[in-house]
């Protein structure tokens, strides 16, 4: 398996050279997001890595239809998103690295949907900007200049994952992690969704517990000891989910580096909560 994480020092020698010594060329992908403000190309043009192309997360790796039983950030269609991925000038055999400036929050469901159609090296930035820049590094600002066009095939199916018909049984026989604040788990607050509560059966796990204070994950011995404590076992699949499918490709991050097969259900709790013949649980516990 490639490697997941990359240091500001190791992306700084790869853009040196122009390529991992483990790896290919590099092809860097800004995926500034977030829930309050999903426009994140102000803040890509007030500075970014250098050579490092805007990825917009909601209309690049999403699809926005009219279908609320389908969730917030729907799985973009496989065509559409080698389009993108082209653009962005990603080539077979590239080193892709992507980041953002919320402790990799947003940028790991780039990370998560290219591994699952198919590119076989794709790499965090661990720290995200902020570890760029408290390492010295420099920024550019304004776009970079368009990448030569690239010849990525992808297809999906690269990582196994959980549809929507598929999670209520899943929750039955196998750990669920409902990567989401606590509040929301519980059903205190639901600032998005129709119906507040969690799937029943899934265990909160706030992936933000996943990453130190400087948005780097922990070690693989610190992530396992979590899981395992939430009753994750090592031969067994673990089903992790969020609000809209975002910060759940972020705890599959962490799931992978202590050694556990995540299963992404995209859709997630915008999906579930959209669909009022599946039952919702409230409270601290899972059912």
């Amino acid at each position: 398996m490639a490697e997941i994480l990359t240091t500001p020092e190791e992306l700084r020698a790869a853009l040196d050279t122009g390529a991992y010594p483990d790896g290919g060329p590099v092809r860097i992908l800004d995926v500034r997001w977030r829930l309050d403000r999903p426009d994140g190309r102000p803040e890509y043009l007030a500075g970014h890595i250098p050579g490092a192309v805007y990825v917009d997360l909601d209309h690049e790796l999403a699809e926005h239809g009219d279908d609320p039983g389908a969730g917030r950030h729907p799985l973009p269609p496989v065509a559409a998103l080698q389009e993108s991925a082209r653009r962005w000038g990603i080539r077979t055999g590239d080193t892709v690295v992507v980041y953002d400036d919320l402790k990799n929050l947003s940028s790991a469901r780039a990370w998560w949907l290219l591994r699952f159609a198919g590119v076989e090296d794709v790499r965090i930035l661990d720290g995200s900007l902020r570890g760029w820049t408290g390492a010295g590094f420099e920024l550019e600002t304004g776009e970079a200049a368009a990448p030569e066009t690239g010849d990525v095939v992808l297809a999906y199916g690269a990582l196994p994952h959980l549809d929507l018909a598929d999670v209520p049984a899943f929750a039955e026989s196998h750990v669920l992690l409902d990567a989401r604040a606590g509040d929301r788990y519980r059903g205190e607050v639901e600032p998005v969704d129709p119906r507040a509560g969690h799937v029943p059966g899934a265990v909160s796990a706030p992936t933000t517990e996943n990453v130190d204070a400087a948005g780097r994950f922990l070690s693989p011995e610190a992530l396992r000891e979590r899981f395992t404590a939430l009753g994750a076992t090592a031969d067994a699949p673990v089903g992790v989910y969020c609000g809209s499918g975002v910060t759940a490709s972020h705890e599959a991050v962490a799931l992978t580096l202590a050694g556990y097969e995540a299963r992404v259900f995209p859709g997630s709790w915008s999906q579930w909560s959209n669909h009022p013949e599946l039952p919702v649980a409230v409270g601290a516990e899972p059912r």
